[in-house]
């Protein structure tokens, strides 16, 4: 089996981060893995070529028809299975150009998109976010079937890109525990004298890019009241800059958090970043399946996570895996976030559980073996 991929770039982001973990296992279970890239920035190339995958840049002149014209000579040059799209530009892209080359077409549903937390978002015009609902629903239906990365994702998809709900399969994200490796007091130690942090100074991290729908401004909100408890408590939130960027750097300043709060930009040791911390923070008001969330769990750091369906569904209820708290309250978080760095039982239990839950359901070769079932299905209905 050849699978051609189509994503809009391989820079470090959430989708990206995950095709660079799974395309490698992919390639193991015996499938010929090519992905094409539309914008050439930087990112997971090397991980994605050392796990023998084919990569072909698609960047150039033309704006989307030219690439629908390169992903077409593409796929007539390749000569794949299958095309499976991943991102916006992708999809149009991918969608379009496999059904005019008769070739099937899967399409991952990676994200809670078109919601009321998108249309009234201030980085987006409601217009806007309206048009491209309009364009993505489309071009759905050239698609043969699509990977939604959480149930909730599926459900809310379905309904917004009017697809029917039996064309989704849900695969979540995985992660590979022997790649992230084990927690430590020798790995924390390491990651802490690198940001200059000493042992005693309790450390609360974020991740992601600087976006408003990530939720970093709640973080910097309830950071005053945890400082009040903690003193030389420290926030690290690393990731790329975003358009959040000029409203959290004003925030942090207002606050006078200048000494407590790091905007770290994009680091490329998040595992070890989490080994370092106390309490991973994670504030999304939005998510499809957070992959970093994956990575906490695996590294048992204590979570304290946004209470929205996909969040809830990584945490599962049968044990408490994680402290699940209001995405709009910043008092919560600060009261979520004290208890956990007072209470050092709850903080190790809740780890101890989320590291269990990740190795009971969000490893990576669980990932890729779904992934494998779901190609050949797909595969089958055309």
């Amino acid at each position: 089996m050849r699978v051609l991929t189509i994503i809009d770039s391989l820079a470090v982001g959430g989708a990206e981060r995950s095709l660079s973990v799974l395309a490698p296992r992919l390639v193991a279970h015996g499938i010929d893995m090519q992905v094409g890239y539309l914008m050439d920035r930087p990112g997971v190339h090397g991980a994605l070529v050392d796990g023998g995958v084919t990569l072909h840049s698609l960047s150039g002149a033309g704006g989307r028809s030219g690439s629908l014209t390169r992903v077409s000579q593409l796929i007539r040059r390749t000569e794949p299975s299958l095309v499976h799209t991943t991102l916006f530009e992708a999809d149009l892209a991918g969608r379009t150009a496999g059904w005019l080359r008769r070739v099937p077409v899967v399409s991952s549903l990676v994200s809670e998109a078109y919601g009321p937390e998108h249309v009234h978002n201030p980085e987006y015009r409601p217009w806007k976010v309206r048009a491209v609902q309009l364009v993505d629903a489309t071009t759905a239906r050239l698609v043969t079937r699509f990977h939604a990365v959480s149930t909730n994702t599926a459900d809310l998809m379905a309904e917004r890109l009017r697809i029917p709900r039996g064309k989704i399969d849900v695969i979540p994200r995985g992660r590979d525990p022997a790649r992230l490796g084990e927690r430590s007091a020798e790995r924390r130690q390491t990651a802490r004298t690198s940001l200059g942090v000493t042992d005693d100074v309790p450390l609360v991290l974020a991740v992601g890019r600087q976006f408003h729908v990530k939720g970093f401004d709640l973080l910097i909100d309830a950071f005053p009241k945890v400082i009040e408890t903690f003193q030389d408590a420290r926030l690290i939130v690393a990731g790329r800059k975003g358009p959040a960027t000029p409203d959290l750097v004003r925030q942090i300043r207002a606050s006078g958090l200048d000494g407590s709060v790091t905007l770290a930009g994009f680091r490329a040791d998040v595992a070890e970043l989490i080994c370092a911390a106390d309490v991973f923070a994670f504030p999304s008001r939005s998510e499809g399946s957070p992959g970093v969330l994956l990575e906490a769990m695996a590294l048992q750091t204590p979570v304290v996570a946004s209470d929205i369906p996909s969040v809830r569904e990584m945490a599962g209820m049968a044990e408490p895996t994680m402290v699940l708290v209001a995405a709009a309250s910043a008092e919560e978080w600060a009261g979520s976030i004290v208890e956990l760095l007072q209470d050092h039982k709850r903080a190790i239990n809740l780890a101890h559980a989320g590291r269990i839950r990740f190795l009971d359901r969000y490893t990576i070769d669980m990932s890729a073996e779904a992934t494998v079932k779901f190609y050949r299905r797909a595969i089958s209905d055309h």
